[in-house]
């Protein structure tokens, strides 16, 4: 009966801490794949995220989004009534200047001005006169379409 049981085995004798197999020399490349993954999905949320730039809460009205081609000159005025361009603080002394630095198309370069609806009126219609008054004819005002 003694001799049924080790007639199973190969051998009665194994080595120990010596695996069957030969070390495997690949890499795995699973964990890197999902990490790669990871950084992919952080990325795709994070970008609308950054291509805002100033916080600005926005009036909301009936107008139809407009088709935008390339980026355009953004001035912004937050509740604070202090002025953005591009993202930058500005003093309203250099605005113009700093205006017509930013332009690549001259005086016929689409300026967007972004106002936040708790900023003062005034502030918003003297940034706006001082843009036409530079000879910028394009200047939009922004709005967030309505919410129904």
């Amino acid at each position: 009966m003694g001799m049924s049981m080790a007639a199973g085995r190969k051998s009665g004798r194994r080595r120990r801490g010596v695996p069957r197999y030969g070390a495997m020399a690949d890499i795995n490349m699973t964990p890197f794949i999902d990490v790669m993954l990871v950084l992919l999905i952080i990325f795709m949320v994070a970008a609308p995220l950054l291509a805002t730039g100033v916080a600005v809460d926005l009036p909301q009205t009936k107008a139809a989004p407009l088709n935008i081609e390339q980026k355009p000159v953004s001035i912004s005025i937050d509740e604070k009534g202090q002025i953005f361009l591009m993202d930058q603080p500005v003093a309203i002394d250099n605005l113009v200047d700093k205006l017509k630095e930013a332009a690549k198309a001259g005086a016929d370069e689409r300026v967007y001005v972004r106002g936040s609806k708790a900023v003062n009126y005034g502030r918003i219609a003297e940034v706006m006169s001082l843009v036409t008054g530079a000879g910028f004819k394009k200047v939009a005002l922004v709005t967030e379409p309505e919410k129904k």
